[in-house]
């Protein structure tokens, strides 16, 4: 039987296809954000590609820097 489940659950690196699906945004987004230099990437060959664990950190970073914001105002 095979499984079904979309395999970026499973490996801790990620193509942009992979990660625009785990941040739930188009893949044109994810590149967007790799030509501004705002997501942490890496490139293997001619295909960039992206840690889970850095893009969780990331979004954690994200997150707290707004509720930081927030108060502040």
């Amino acid at each position: 039987m095979r499984d079904t489940r979309p395999r970026h659950i499973e490996s801790p690196v990620m193509t942009v296809k992979e990660c625009a699906a785990f941040l739930q945004v188009h893949p044109s987004g994810m590149y967007r954000l790799i030509k501004r230099h705002a997501a942490p990437c890496f490139k293997i060959g001619r295909h960039w590609r992206f840690s889970k664990t850095e893009i969780v950190a990331w979004i954690e970073k994200l997150s707290a820097d707004e509720k930081s914001k927030g108060q502040n105002q």
